[in-house]
Protein backbone atom coordinates (compact mmCIF):
# COMPACT_ATOMS: atom_id res chain seq x y z
CA UNK A 1 0.00 0.00 0.00
CA UNK A 2 1.43 3.52 -0.95
CA UNK A 3 0.38 6.54 1.45
CA UNK A 4 -0.83 9.46 -0.07
CA UNK A 5 2.70 10.70 -0.99
CA UNK A 6 3.70 13.40 -3.61
CA UNK A 7 2.82 11.72 -7.22
CA UNK A 8 1.99 13.48 -10.62
CA UNK A 9 -1.29 10.81 -10.89
CA UNK A 10 -4.12 12.31 -8.82
CA UNK A 11 -6.77 9.49 -7.64
CA UNK A 12 -10.04 11.53 -7.09
CA UNK A 13 -12.80 9.36 -4.98
CA UNK A 14 -16.40 11.69 -5.06
CA UNK A 15 -18.77 10.23 -2.24
CA UNK A 16 -21.75 10.78 -0.30
CA UNK A 17 -21.38 10.47 3.63
CA UNK A 18 -23.47 7.16 4.63
CA UNK A 19 -26.24 8.35 5.79
CA UNK A 20 -29.51 6.78 6.71
CA UNK A 21 -31.77 8.01 4.00
CA UNK A 22 -29.72 9.82 2.00
CA UNK A 23 -27.66 7.19 -0.66
CA UNK A 24 -28.63 5.25 -2.39
CA UNK A 25 -32.70 6.29 -2.66
CA UNK A 26 -33.54 4.04 -5.71
CA UNK A 27 -31.79 1.22 -4.30
CA UNK A 28 -33.94 2.00 -0.82
CA UNK A 29 -37.35 1.79 -2.85
CA UNK A 30 -36.66 -1.81 -3.43
CA UNK A 31 -35.00 -3.03 -0.69
CA UNK A 32 -35.36 -0.22 2.33
CA UNK A 33 -33.33 2.56 3.45
CA UNK A 34 -30.92 0.42 6.07
CA UNK A 35 -30.25 -2.08 3.11
CA UNK A 36 -29.71 0.84 0.77
CA UNK A 37 -27.23 2.14 3.44
CA UNK A 38 -25.60 -1.59 3.98
CA UNK A 39 -25.10 -1.80 -0.05
CA UNK A 40 -23.48 1.68 -0.38
CA UNK A 41 -20.74 0.80 2.64
CA UNK A 42 -20.21 -2.36 0.72
CA UNK A 43 -19.59 -0.11 -2.27
CA UNK A 44 -17.01 2.24 -0.56
CA UNK A 45 -14.91 -0.42 0.47
CA UNK A 46 -14.92 -2.24 -2.71
CA UNK A 47 -13.67 1.35 -3.83
CA UNK A 48 -10.99 1.70 -1.14
CA UNK A 49 -9.72 -1.22 -1.99
CA UNK A 50 -9.42 -0.88 -5.54
CA UNK A 51 -7.80 2.75 -5.12
CA UNK A 52 -4.89 1.41 -2.14
CA UNK A 53 -3.93 -1.40 -5.29
CA UNK A 54 -2.82 1.92 -7.78
CA UNK A 55 -0.20 4.30 -7.13
CA UNK A 56 -1.43 7.55 -6.60
CA UNK A 57 -1.97 10.34 -4.63
CA UNK A 58 -5.45 9.71 -3.64
CA UNK A 59 -8.02 11.91 -2.31
CA UNK A 60 -11.81 11.26 -1.33
CA UNK A 61 -14.15 14.46 -1.66
CA UNK A 62 -17.24 13.75 0.97
CA UNK A 63 -20.13 15.47 -0.15
CA UNK A 64 -21.39 17.16 2.91
CA UNK A 65 -18.37 17.06 5.68
CA UNK A 66 -15.14 15.44 5.46
CA UNK A 67 -14.85 11.98 7.96
CA UNK A 68 -11.79 11.45 9.86
CA UNK A 69 -12.83 8.29 11.19
CA UNK A 70 -14.16 6.58 8.25
CA UNK A 71 -13.00 3.59 6.79
CA UNK A 72 -10.64 5.86 4.05
CA UNK A 73 -7.53 5.93 6.12
CA UNK A 74 -6.20 9.08 6.14
CA UNK A 75 -2.56 7.63 6.22
CA UNK A 76 -3.31 6.46 2.68
CA UNK A 77 -6.03 8.97 1.68
CA UNK A 78 -6.07 12.55 1.26
CA UNK A 79 -9.67 14.30 2.83
CA UNK A 80 -11.17 17.07 1.26
CA UNK A 81 -15.44 18.43 1.10
CA UNK A 82 -16.39 19.24 -2.62
CA UNK A 83 -18.12 22.40 -3.36
CA UNK A 84 -19.39 23.91 -6.53
CA UNK A 85 -23.56 24.51 -7.36
CA UNK A 86 -23.69 21.37 -9.51
CA UNK A 87 -21.77 17.93 -9.81
CA UNK A 88 -20.19 19.11 -12.65
CA UNK A 89 -18.61 22.13 -11.08
CA UNK A 90 -18.06 20.02 -7.81
CA UNK A 91 -16.16 17.75 -10.10
CA UNK A 92 -15.13 20.93 -12.14
CA UNK A 93 -13.50 22.00 -8.92
CA UNK A 94 -11.92 19.05 -7.43
CA UNK A 95 -9.87 18.48 -10.89
CA UNK A 96 -8.61 22.48 -10.70
CA UNK A 97 -7.74 21.93 -7.05
CA UNK A 98 -5.33 19.29 -8.03
CA UNK A 99 -3.83 20.39 -11.25
CA UNK A 100 -3.26 23.64 -8.69
CA UNK A 101 -1.58 21.52 -6.39
CA UNK A 102 1.38 20.25 -9.27
CA UNK A 103 -0.83 16.89 -10.20
CA UNK A 104 -0.01 15.83 -13.93
CA UNK A 105 -2.99 13.33 -14.90
CA UNK A 106 -6.06 13.64 -12.72
CA UNK A 107 -8.16 10.93 -12.99
CA UNK A 108 -11.93 10.94 -10.82
CA UNK A 109 -14.38 8.04 -10.19
CA UNK A 110 -17.27 8.17 -8.03
CA UNK A 111 -18.41 4.99 -5.69
CA UNK A 112 -20.70 3.58 -7.44
CA UNK A 113 -19.38 1.18 -9.79
CA UNK A 114 -18.71 -2.37 -8.15
CA UNK A 115 -17.20 -3.86 -11.03
CA UNK A 116 -14.53 -1.20 -11.13
CA UNK A 117 -10.84 -2.43 -10.71
CA UNK A 118 -7.04 -0.96 -10.14
CA UNK A 119 -6.23 -1.87 -13.62
CA UNK A 120 -9.09 0.00 -14.78
CA UNK A 121 -8.24 3.01 -13.08
CA UNK A 122 -4.23 2.39 -14.03
CA UNK A 123 -6.06 2.31 -17.88
CA UNK A 124 -7.27 5.52 -17.30
CA UNK A 125 -3.96 6.94 -15.89
CA UNK A 126 -1.94 5.35 -18.98
CA UNK A 127 -4.66 6.60 -21.84
CA UNK A 128 -3.81 10.29 -20.57
CA UNK A 129 -0.17 9.76 -21.90
CA UNK A 130 -1.50 10.32 -25.81
CA UNK A 131 -5.12 11.66 -25.12
CA UNK A 132 -6.47 14.52 -23.24
CA UNK A 133 -9.23 12.89 -21.73
CA UNK A 134 -10.41 9.58 -21.10
CA UNK A 135 -13.58 8.16 -20.05
CA UNK A 136 -15.14 5.33 -18.46
CA UNK A 137 -18.83 5.19 -19.74
CA UNK A 138 -21.32 3.81 -17.50
CA UNK A 139 -24.19 1.35 -19.01
CA UNK A 140 -27.17 4.12 -17.90
CA UNK A 141 -25.52 6.61 -20.03
CA UNK A 142 -23.23 8.59 -18.00
CA UNK A 143 -19.34 7.87 -17.06
CA UNK A 144 -17.92 6.27 -13.65
CA UNK A 145 -14.39 7.88 -14.42
CA UNK A 146 -13.57 10.91 -16.20
CA UNK A 147 -9.37 11.88 -16.77
CA UNK A 148 -7.75 14.65 -18.16
CA UNK A 149 -4.19 16.28 -18.56
CA UNK A 150 -5.34 19.76 -17.79
CA UNK A 151 -8.49 21.62 -16.68
CA UNK A 152 -10.95 22.01 -19.38
CA UNK A 153 -14.00 23.47 -17.05
CA UNK A 154 -16.20 23.51 -20.48
CA UNK A 155 -16.53 19.74 -20.14
CA UNK A 156 -18.55 20.18 -17.16
CA UNK A 157 -20.90 22.86 -18.35
CA UNK A 158 -24.42 22.79 -18.97
CA UNK A 159 -24.87 19.20 -18.99
CA UNK A 160 -28.06 17.23 -17.18
CA UNK A 161 -27.01 15.38 -14.58
CA UNK A 162 -27.95 12.30 -13.98
CA UNK A 163 -29.78 11.85 -17.63
CA UNK A 164 -29.11 9.39 -19.67
CA UNK A 165 -27.44 11.89 -22.05
CA UNK A 166 -24.97 12.74 -19.80
CA UNK A 167 -22.24 10.72 -21.80
CA UNK A 168 -23.33 11.69 -25.36
CA UNK A 169 -23.44 15.31 -24.34
CA UNK A 170 -19.65 15.06 -22.94
CA UNK A 171 -18.00 13.68 -25.78
CA UNK A 172 -19.81 16.33 -27.90
CA UNK A 173 -18.20 19.08 -25.89
CA UNK A 174 -14.80 16.84 -26.33
CA UNK A 175 -15.15 17.09 -30.00
CA UNK A 176 -16.16 20.92 -30.07
CA UNK A 177 -13.17 21.64 -28.37
CA UNK A 178 -10.34 19.56 -30.35
CA UNK A 179 -9.22 17.19 -27.49
CA UNK A 180 -8.53 13.60 -28.43
CA UNK A 181 -9.89 11.35 -26.04
CA UNK A 182 -10.08 7.46 -25.35
CA UNK A 183 -13.31 5.50 -23.94
CA UNK A 184 -12.24 2.32 -21.36
CA UNK A 185 -14.40 -0.55 -21.18
CA UNK A 186 -18.11 -0.09 -20.34
CA UNK A 187 -19.15 -0.57 -16.40
CA UNK A 188 -22.30 -0.78 -14.56
CA UNK A 189 -23.27 1.79 -11.96
CA UNK A 190 -25.39 0.20 -8.81
CA UNK A 191 -28.31 2.52 -8.87
CA UNK A 192 -31.53 0.26 -9.09
CA UNK A 193 -32.24 -3.19 -8.05
CA UNK A 194 -31.74 -4.44 -11.50
CA UNK A 195 -27.53 -3.34 -11.25
CA UNK A 196 -27.37 -4.92 -7.93
CA UNK A 197 -24.69 -7.57 -8.33
CA UNK A 198 -25.78 -11.11 -6.33
CA UNK A 199 -22.77 -10.97 -3.52
CA UNK A 200 -23.94 -7.57 -2.87
CA UNK A 201 -27.66 -8.97 -1.33
CA UNK A 202 -25.64 -11.25 0.60
CA UNK A 203 -26.36 -10.30 4.08
CA UNK A 204 -28.77 -7.54 3.88
CA UNK A 205 -29.68 -6.47 7.33
CA UNK A 206 -32.98 -5.72 6.59
CA UNK A 207 -34.62 -9.13 4.67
Amino acid sequence: MEGPVNSGNYLLIFTRNPELGSVKTRLAKSFGEKNALHIYHQLLAKTKDIALKVSCFRVVYYSNFVDFNDLFNPSYFYKDEQFGEDLGWRMNNAITSSFDEGAERVVLIGSDCYDLSAEIIQSGFDALASKDVVIGPAKDGGYYLIGMKRTNTSIFEDKEWGSSNVLLDTLLTIKELGLSYELLETLNDVDTADDLPEELKVGLPDQ
